[in-house]
C-alpha cells in the first residue's frame, strides 16, 4: 500500500475494510529511471564536466507520459519515495543500481493548476529541500534570491510567505536563517556595517563591483563568471529564471562528503500551458538547462516537445542537438529486466491483466482477503483494457453498490464511466475534442481521414491529436493511428455530460463524412489495392450498419471484393438479423468469406436467409444468387445450381459471365461435354473461358491441351492483376502436370502454394493438395494412404464435392499404377457413391479406364472428341507412371 485511499475510506461504514492506494509494479519504468539516472551520475562526476557550460547538449531529463488515469502521479510519488530511502521502494523493484555517493535528493513538485504552483514556488521548493538536506547557505543563489524578494514582495518577509504557503511546515525554517548568514558573511567581507538589514541593494551593488574588480575579499564567489551580471539585472521573474545557474554552481562547489544531486520530479506537466502559451514551460525549461548537474523526471499527458526545432522562439533551447534524448520516438517502458531505453521519452503503457488483478485485489481488503472476488476482478480487468483510471472508478462503483445493500455482480460493470470522457478531454482544444469524437467512429485512421471525418479544412488539429498518448501508432498498419480501446468505446457509448457533447444528429453527420472519406480514399488509389479495399470495406460496413447509412460506394467495393477470389474474412454483423441494406451486405460478404471455413450447406443457409430479407438492392441480390448457385453446385445439388445460374445469366448483369461459366461447369457435370465446350469458347476473360477449356481438356485426358489452357488462364489473370484467379489457374495446372511429369509438378505445386499464401481459397487449396498426392502416386513410401485419409476428412468437412471426386480419382490412379486391383475397386466404389445421382459420372468412367477395368454399364457421358480417345489417354498415364 502506497498510502490511504480517503475516497474509498469515506464511502463505507465498514471500519474493518482497509482501503489503500495500491501501487502495481511499474517495474519497467523503474528500470528506465535506474539506467538513465546511473548514466547521469557517471556523466556529472567525470573530470571534464563543467556546470557552467551553457552550450553542451542536455541529457538530464527523463519524460514519462501517458493518458489521463494511467498512473503517472502515482508513479511520480512512488519514485520520490524510492529515491528518498530504500524503505520507500516497492519490494519487487530490488536494489538501486547507483553508488552511495553522491547522495540523491528527490524533490517532487505538482504543477497542477489546482496546486497553484508558479515558477517562484518551484524554485523556492528546490532551495528549501536543499536547505533542509545540507544545513548550510548557498551564498551566490541566496543573495540573488534575497534581492529578488525585496523587489518583488515589498513589506512581506520570506518567513511569512513560507509559513502561509505551507512550505515552512514541509521543509522547516532553515532557509531564511541560511540566507541571513550568507548576507552577513558577504557584508563582513565587504566591510559593510551590520547585517545589512534593508540595505540589500547597497550590498548587492557593492558585491557586483567587487566581483568586477576581482577583489580578494569575494574570491569565493568570483569563480561564478555570471554572478555579477545577474546581480546587476533587473530582479524580475525573467531574471529569477536564470538564478538556477547560481544554484547549480553552488552545488558544484560543495565538498566531496557533502555532494548531492537533486532529482526533481515535475508532475502534471500538461498544466504548464498550451501550445501557444508556453510562459511557465519556458521558465521551467531554463531551470532544467541551467542545472545540468541535477536530474529531472517529468510526468505528463504529452511528450516533451523540446527537441522539436519548430518551437524555436517559443522556448530558449530547442531541437535535437540541444536535447538528443528527447528527439527519439517515445517507447513503452520494458516489462522485463535488461530493457532500458536510450531515449528519454517513455510512454507509460496499460496494466497487464496480472497487474489489473493485483491492483483490484490489494485496493480493498477485509480480514486479510480481497473484498472484490476473483470473478468480478476478471470482468473489470477485461473491460478496463489495462487503464488504471477505469480500475479506480470500478472500485468506487463497487463501494457505491455495497452502500445500497446490493452485492455487486458482473452485470453491474457492463457500462462505461462518463468520467473517462471528462478526464480525456480535459486539456484538449475545441478542434482536438471535435476530431477525437470523430475518429472514435473509426477502427484506425490517418491525418486526411481524421480531418475529413471531422469536416475540417486543415489538418493541424489532427496532427496535434495524434501526439496524445491515448492515440496509438503502428507504422506498419494501413492507417497508422487508432484510439485506446477503452477511451474509444467510452466516447461512443457513455453518457457525455461535457459542455460540447454531441447530439445524435452530430454523430450521424460525422459517420456520413467518415463513410464518404473512406470511399474517397479507396477510389483515389492509383491502382488495385486489395489491402485498402478490405480495410475500407471493414470500416465502411460498420459505419453504414451502426448509423443506418446508404450503401453508396460500398456496392462497388463489394463487387471488387468478390472479383479477385481472395476472400479475406469480414466481420459479421452484431445484430440478430439484418435490418438494413448495410446489415444485409455485411452478412452477404461475411458469408462468402466464411464459406472457406464452413460446410457449404451452412453457406447455402446464410445466403438464402440474406436473399429472403429483400433488403439487398438488385445488383447485390444478383451477387448473392450467383454464389448461392455456386454453393449448391459444390454440394452436388445441380438442379438448384442450374436454376440459379440461369436466373443470373438471363438478367444480363455483372455476374452474367460468371453464371455462363457456371452453366458450362454444370454441363460438364452432367457429362454434356459438347455443350460445355461450345459455351467455353464464348466466355472470354470475363467468364474465365481458358480455365473452363482446361477443365474440359483435363476430363478428356488431353493433358497437353489442358496445361496450355491453364497457362493461358494464369497469364490472363496476371495481366488483369487478379491474384485469386491466378492461384486457381496455377493449382489446376499443377494438378494436370502432376499426372504427366512428377518432377516438374513439384515446382508447379510449390508455386501454387506460394500464390495461395495470404489468400483464403479452400477449394483451390484442396486442389493443390490433391495434386501433391497425384505427384507421388505409385510410390512405395507408405504414407499415401494416411495422407489421402486426412485429406478425405478435410474435404468432408468442407462439403466440396468436386474436391472429393478429384481425391478418389487420385487414389484410383495410385493403385492402378501399383497394380493393386482390390484397392482400385475400393476407390471405384467410393466414386460410385459420389456419383449416384448421375452427376460427375465421367469421373467413374475415367477411373475405370485408368484401372483397366470394363464399365458396368454403357456410359451416359457425351465426350467432345469421341469415346475411343479418352480411355486410351487415361490408361497411357498409368502406363507411363509405371
Amino acid at each position: 500500500m502506497a498510502g490511504r485511499d480517503l475516497r474509498a475510506l469515506f464511502s463505507t461504514n465498514d471500519r474493518q475494510m482497509e482501503a489503500g492506494e495500491a501501487f502495481t509494479d511499474r517495474h519497467g519504468q523503474w528500470q528506465v529511471v535506474q539506467a538513465v539516472l546511473t548514466e547521469h551520475l557517471a556523466r556529472i562526476t567525470e573530470p571534464g564536466f563543467d556546470v557552467e557550460d551553457l552550450e553542451a547538449p542536455r541529457n538530464n531529463v527523463l519524460a514519462f507520459h501517458g493518458v489521463g488515469g494511467i498512473g503517472k502521479t502515482t508513479l511520480s510519488r512512488t519514485l520520490e519515495a524510492a529515491l528518498a530511502s530504500a524503505g520507500g521502494r516497492p519490494a519487487r523493484w530490488g536494489e538501486a543500481a547507483w553508488p552511495a555517493r553522491p547522495a540523491l535528493l528527490p524533490v517532487r513538485i505538482d504543477l497542477a493548476r489546482s496546486a497553484g504552483t508558479d515558477f517562484e514556488r518551484v524554485l523556492l521548493t528546490i532551495r528549501l529541500a536543499l536547505a533542509a538536506h545540507l544545513g548550510r547557505p548557498l551564498p551566490a543563489f541566496d543573495i540573488a534570491l534575497r534581492r529578488y524578494w525585496e523587489h518583488q514582495h515589498p513589506g512581506e518577509s520570506l518567513e511569512e510567505y513560507l509559513a502561509r504557503g505551507g512550505l515552512a511546515a514541509k521543509f522547516g525554517k532553515a532557509l531564511p536563517q541560511q540566507m541571513q548568514s550568507a548576507l552577513s558573511d558577504v557584508a563582513q567581507a565587504l566591510l559593510l556595517p551590520g547585517t545589512v538589514g534593508g540595505a540589500i541593494g547597497q550590498l548587492t551593488g557593492t558585491l557586483a563591483k567587487a566581483l568586477r574588480d576581482r577583489r580578494q575579499t569575494v574570491r569565493a564567489l568570483a569563480g561564478c563568471a555570471r554572478f555579477a551580471d545577474l546581480l546587476e539585472a533587473e530582479p524580475d521573474v525573467d531574471a529569477l529564471s536564470y538564478y538556477p545557474h547560481l544554484l547549480a554552481w553552488e552545488l558544484a562547489q560543495l565538498p566531496a562528503d557533502k555532494q548531492v544531486v537533486p532529482v526533481i520530479l515535475l508532475d502534471t506537466f500538461e498544466d504548464t500551458g498550451t501550445r501557444t502559451h508556453r510562459d511557465l514551460e519556458r521558465l521551467l525549461q531554463r531551470l532544467v538547462w541551467l542545472m545540468p548537474n541535477s536530474f529531472f523526471i517529468v510526468t505528463g499527458r504529452g511528450r516533451l516537445q523540446w527537441a522539436d526545432a519548430g518551437l524555436e522562439g517559443q522556448l530558449d533551447f530547442t531541437g535535437p542537438a540541444a536535447w538528443p534524448g528527447l528527439a527519439e520516438q517515445a517507447v513503452p517502458a520494458p516489462r522485463t529486466a535488461g530493457g532500458a531505453t536510450g531515449g528519454r521519452q517513455v510512454l507509460i503503457g496499460d496494466f497487464s491483466a496480472h497487474d489489473c488483478d493485483d491492483y483490484l485485489a490489494r485496493r480493498l481488503v477485509k480480514d486479510g482477503q480481497p473484498l472484490i472476488d476473483a470473478e468480478l476482478r476478471a470482468i473489470i480487468t477485461a473491460r478496463s483494457h489495462g487503464l488504471p483510471l477505469y480500475l479506480d472508478l470500478s472500485v468506487l462503483r463497487f463501494l457505491e453498490l455495497r452502500r445500497t445493500g446490493r452485492t455487486p455482480a458482473p452485470a453491474d460493470f457492463d457500462a462505461d464511466f462518463p468520467a473517462l470522457i471528462t478526464r480525456t478531454l480535459a486539456d484538449l482544444t475545441a478542434d482536438e475534442r471535435h476530431i477525437l469524437r470523430s475518429v472514435s467512429l473509426l477502427d484506425a485512421f490517418d491525418l486526411p481521414l481524421a480531418t475529413q471525418t471531422a469536416g475540417l479544412t486543415h489538418q493541424a488539429a489532427a496532427a496535434r491529436l495524434i501526439e496524445r498518448p491515448f492515440v496509438r501508432h503502428d507504422q506498419f498498419a494501413l492507417w497508422p493511428y487508432h484510439l485506446h480501446a477503452l477511451i474509444r468505446s467510452t466516447l461512443r457509448t457513455a453518457d457525455d455530460a461535457t459542455d460540447d457533447r454531441w447530439t445524435d444528429a452530430d454523430w450521424h453527420a460525422a459517420a456520413t463524412r467518415a463513410l464518404a472519406a473512406l470511399g474517397e480514399q479507396w477510389r483515389a488509389a492509383p491502382g488495385p489495392d486489395r489491402r485498402l479495399l478490405v480495410g475500407c470495406l471493414r470500416q465502411g460496413l460498420a459505419l453504414a450498419r451502426d448509423h443506418r447509412l446508404d450503401l453508396d460506394w460500398l456496392t462497388a467495393a463489394a463487387h471488387a471484393y468478390t472479383d479477385d477470389y481472395v476472400w479475406e474474412p469480414l466481420p459479421l454483423p452484431d445484430t440478430e438479423g439484418p435490418a438494413t441494406a448495410a446489415d444485409a451486405l455485411a452478412e452477404l460478404l461475411a458469408a462468402l468469406g466464411r464459406r472457406q471455413h464452413e460446410h457449404r450447406s451452412r453457406t447455402v443457409e446464410r445466403l438464402t436467409a440474406v436473399l429472403d430479407t429483400g433488403l439487398l438492392p438488385a445488383e447485390l441480390a444478383e451477387m448473392a444468387r450467383y454464389f448461392l448457385a455456386k454453393a449448391h453446385r459444390d454440394l452436388g445439388d445441380t438442379a438448384a445450381s442450374r436454376d440459379g445460374m440461369r436466373q443470373v445469366a438471363a438478367a444480363g448483369g455483372r455476374y452474367a459471365p460468371d453464371a455462363a461459366r457456371g452453366l458450362a461447369h454444370l454441363a460438364r457435370t452432367a457429362g454434356d461435354f459438347p455443350t460445355a465446350l461450345t459455351t467455353a469458347q464464348t466466355l472470354g476473360w470475363a467468364g474465365r473461358g481458358n480455365r473452363v477449356l482446361g477443365d474440359i481438356h483435363f476430363a478428356h485426358g488431353d493433358m497437353t491441351a489442358a496445361a496450355t489452357a491453364y497457362t493461358a488462364a494464369r497469364t490472363e489473370a496476371e495481366e488483369h492483376g487478379n491474384m485469386g484467379e491466378r492461384a486457381i489457374a496455377q493449382a489446376h495446372l499443377a494438378l494436370t502436370v502432376a499426372f504427366t511429369d512428377p518432377a516438374r509438378a513439384e515446382g508447379e505445386i510449390a508455386y501454387a502454394e506460394q500464390l495461395l499464401a495470404g489468400l483464403d481459397q479452400r477449394a483451390t487449396t484442396l486442389t493443390a493438395q490433391v495434386a501433391d498426392l497425384v505427384r507421388t502416386a505409385g510410390s512405395a513410401d507408405g504414407d499415401f494412404a494416411d495422407r489421402s485419409d486426412r485429406l478425405r476428412a478435410e474435404i468432408a468437412a468442407s462439403g466440396i464435392t468436386a474436391a472429393a471426386l478429384l481425391l478418389e480419382l487420385a487414389v484410383v490412379f495410385h493403385h492402378a499404377v501399383r497394380g493393386d486391383e482390390a484397392e482400385a475397386r475400393a476407390g471405384l466404389a467410393r466414386l460410385a457413391e459420389l456419383t449416384t445421382g448421375g452427376d460427375h459420372a465421367y469421373y467413374l468412367d475415367i477411373a475405370h479406364h485408368m484401372a483397366g477395368l470394363a464399365l458396368h454399364a454403357p456410359t451416359s457421358v457425351h465426350w467432345a472428341d469421341g469415346a475411343d480417345a479418352v480411355p486410351a489417354r487415361w490408361r497411357s498415364l498409368v502406363t507411363a507412371r509405371r
